[in-house]
């Protein structure tokens, strides 16, 4: 294979921390090198130095056994490389052909080409086998048909190397096997590819070689051939982990959540019951209205008739302050966006949902609130060196537990978790399991939301399955295998032509 990019011995620093060093790592044309480890440990940043968005402190980029000088996102883009985000950069309102060549339009004398331009995709989107019409506007695309034109658009600037940035977080098991179609065509057209994604399993599928990094340095690079997932597991986590989840099953207390009956737009007549001492998975496929009744019976979004209620007494038209005050915690999806002030450090964050009991009559304690938040720092296990560290500068799996805390803080004995572990890396994600089981072993009940499959049944104790925006079946652990839920999550929406991945 040729080489076509040398990182050569990199470093880089931030303040207090050595996000890079010594790091050396090589891509080839027509090859997928897939880059892996904890968040935190350097992948992030060696990317942004490729795309021009850092500049390094030490070593050396080489571009076809040139070096990179003073490089920029301009250069980078001009040099052929493209990175394509989990958060897509295109434009919902503009058509496929639009998007494409935003910023690069091709002109007649001082009009827009429309009609080149849409010739050049159509021959782009044939290239790769994709089905869509060039005047069709991206907001009426699918997820993975939006990925699909972040692709594109890199192509029609003649890229060499796209950096792929956890590209199936958002994607069903049917768009997750479109796009590896996509990338085999990209490696036949000996485009040169890095890939980061936390989903161990898809490595092996896609990847020619893979780097584990930790701590901002380079582990070792292998042929995935002659790799085992539990060699890169270890890798990543610096040491050998015997049991990805962590159950100890114990006897179920009293009901702790009740839904009964719940409708709203896009579920009806949904009942589930969570008891204290257990984990409650919630399963489905993508759009069966999973997230919609948590967020509902959280009182976060609307619920047209049907009832909650938390440990036997009934919550009138649910609502957080309500759910909060009652002992229940919700730990969205989106952590990012709904679940932390990214802007304030992570005492302040840690203490926002428990302000009125931490501080009685209004006066601030800040000595109890730092012993309190110390306290719950040191038994999650928050890498930090400080608790007034600004939450944005964390890694996902350390932001997820400094959720956990903020609701630690409260006291709370009802947990409803979101996709607890999306984004997270293989060790964080191992602890967030070991959290959980200590959770419900202290009498909390948990509602677990999960896209992942092996999550779902290796921590629940009972599943209930969802299709359609109803409840398609439950099934206890020892009932429960992935084919009898695939099957659930199916059976009522076939008629409808719904697609896309269980759970």
């Amino acid at each position: 294979m040729t080489k076509i990019l040398e990182f050569q011995h990199i470093s880089k620093s931030f303040p207090g921390v050595k996000a890079l060093d010594d790091v050396s790592v090589d891509l080839n044309a027509g090859e997928v090198h897939v880059i892996v480890g904890e968040n935190g440990a350097g992948k992030s940043t060696l990317m942004k130095l490729l795309s021009g968005a850092y500049t390094a402190d030490g070593g050396q980029m080489l571009l076809e056994g040139k070096p990179i000088l003073h490089n920029n996102p301009q250069l980078s883009e001009q040099l052929g490389i493209a990175m394509i985000y989990q958060e897509l950069t295109i434009v919902p309102e503009l058509s496929v052909a639009n998007n494409i060549f935003l910023g690069h339009e091709i002109r007649w004398g001082i009009f827009l080409d429309r009609k080149s331009m849409e010739a050049r995709t159509e021959e782009l989107l044939t290239s790769i086998g994709v089905n869509v019409s060039p005047r069709t506007l991206v907001k009426n695309l699918s997820i993975a048909n939006q990925q699909m034109i972040e692709i594109i658009k890199a192509l029609s600037k003649n890229a060499k190397i796209i950096v792929f940035d956890e590209p199936t977080s958002s994607l069903t098991n049917t768009e997750i096997g479109e796009l590896f179609r996509i990338i085999a065509a990209l490696k036949a057209k000996g485009v040169g590819m890095f890939y980061i994604s936390h989903r161990l399993e898809e490595i092996f599928e896609i990847g020619d070689r893979v780097t584990i990094m930790r701590d901002g340095r380079k582990i070792t690079t292998s042929n995935i051939a002659n790799s085992t997932l539990d060699q890169i597991v270890e890798g990543i986590a610096g040491r050998r982990i015997d049991k990805v989840y962590t159950r100890t099953y114990l006897e179920k207390g009293d009901v702790a959540l009740a839904i009964n009956n719940l409708c709203g737009e896009r579920f009806k007549n949904i009942n589930i019951e969570v008891r204290a001492g257990e984990i409650v998975g919630l399963a489905g496929l993508v759009g069966s209205g999973r997230s919609e009744v948590a967020r509902a019976a959280y009182g976060i979004d609307p619920y047209s008739q049907g009832e909650v209620f938390v440990k036997g007494e009934k919550i009138p038209k649910a609502t957080p302050q309500r759910m909060s005050a009652k002992g229940v915690a919700f730990l969205p999806e989106n952590r990012k966006r709904e679940g932390l002030a990214l802007s304030l450090p992570i005492r302040e964050n840690a203490v926002v949902s428990a302000l009125q009991w931490l501080n009685p009559g209004g006066v601030i304690r800040r000595h109890k609130e730092r012993k309190l938040v110390q306290s719950f720092v040191d038994s999650l296990g928050i890498s930090t060196p400080t608790i007034e560290k600004l939450t944005n500068f964390l890694s996902g799996g350390t932001q997820q537990k400094v959720v956990l805390a903020k609701w630690l803080v409260t006291q709370a004995h009802t947990f409803i978790f979101d996709e607890p572990t999306r984004g997270i890396d293989v060790g964080s994600k191992t602890s967030i399991y070991s959290l959980m089981d200590e959770l419900v072993g202290r009498g909390a009940g948990i509602l677990m939301i999960s896209s992942e499959l092996p999550e779902v049944l290796g921590m629940s104790d009972r599943i209930y399955i969802m299709a359609q925006g109803r409840i398609a079946g439950e099934l206890t652990k020892d009932e429960a295998d992935q084919m009898k839920i695939i099957q659930l999550a199916f059976s009522q929406s076939e008629t409808t032509g719904e697609k896309g991945g269980a759970a």
